[in-house]
C-alpha cells in the first residue's frame, strides 16, 4: 500500500470511528431507557406487570402523564428530524440531535412504565384528562404547545435560515407546553421514579427554552411565528 493509500485508509477509519462515537452512545441510551422499567419500578416499590392492586390504574395521573408526554415527545422528535434535513447550521442541528436523543430516551422510559404496570400505551381518555385540563385538539395539535399538521407541512418546505427560525419558534412553544405538563405531574405524582423523570424534564426543557430564545434573538426573530 502506498503512503497516499495508507493515509486515505486511516482517514476512512477515523471517520467511521467518529460516526460510531456520535451515534452509539445515543443508541445505547435508548436501549437502556427501555430496560429501566424493571429496576426503576422495583426500586420505587411499585409492582411490575400490574400484578398488584397498588400498581397505578389506567386512569391515574401516572398512566395519563406517561401516555401524553410520550405523544408530546414524539412530535418533538419528528420536528427535529425534519429540520436536520433542512439546514446545515451546526447550532440548530446540534440542538435537534440533543432533542431527538433526550426525548427518545425519556419516551422509552415512559413506555417502559406502562408496560411494567400492565397498562396499554393508549386509552380512550382525552389528552390531559388526568390533570383536569381541557384542550381543543385541532389539526394534529393534541395538547398545548404541539404544532399542527399545517405547521409540520410548512417546516418541510423551508430551508436554511427560514427553516431554523420556524423550527425554533415551534420548539419553543412545544417545550413550554411540555414543561407545564411535566410540572403538573410533579405536583400530583404518587410514583417517585416517574416524578424524578418529570422533574428532569422540567429542568432540561427550561434550559432549552433559554437556549432557544437566545438562538432566535441571534437570528433577529421573535418567539412566535
Amino acid at each position: 500500500m502506498t503512503g497516499d493509500q495508507e493515509s486515505t485508509a486511516e482517514q476512512t477509519q477515523s471517520g467511521g470511528r467518529s460516526r460510531r462515537k456520535l451515534w452509539w452512545p445515543a443508541a445505547l441510551a435508548a436501549v437502556v431507557a427501555l430496560g429501566l422499567g424493571v429496576p426503576a419500578l422495583v426500586s420505587s416499590g411499585t409492582p411490575a406487570s400490574g400484578s398488584s392492586s397498588s400498581a397505578p390504574s389506567t386512569d391515574s395521573a401516572e398512566a395519563g402523564f406517561a401516555r401524553d408526554m410520550a405523544t408530546h415527545h414524539q412530535q418533538a422528535i419528528d420536528m427535529s428530524f425534519i429540520v436536520r434535513d433542512r439546514t446545515q447550521d451546526q447550532a440548530v442541528r446540534t440542538l435537534a440531535f440533543d432533542i431527538i436523543n433526550t426525548q427518545a430516551n425519556q419516551r422509552g422510559m415512559l413506555m417502559g412504565f406502562l408496560d411494567q404496570w400492565g397498562l396499554t400505551q393508549a386509552s380512550a381518555a382525552k389528552p390531559m384528562a388526568w390533570m383536569g385540563h381541557t384542550y381543543e385538539a385541532h389539526d394534529g395539535s393534541l395538547m398545548p404547545g404541539m404544532a399542527t399538521n399545517a405547521d409540520l407541512d410548512r417546516l418541510r418546505t423551508l430551508s436554511g435560515r427560514d427553516a431554523e427560525v420556524f423550527y425554533l419558534q415551534l420548539m419553543l412553544a412545544h417545550h413550554r407546553g411540555g414543561m407545564d405538563m411535566a410540572q403538573a405531574y410533579v405536583d400530583a405524582a404518587k410514583n417517585d421514579v416517574e416524578k424524578r423523570l418529570a422533574q428532569t424534564m422540567v429542568n432540561g426543557q427550561q434550559a432549552e427554552i433559554d437556549l432557544i430564545s437566545s438562538m432566535l434573538t441571534e437570528r433577529g426573530a421573535k418567539p412566535t411565528p
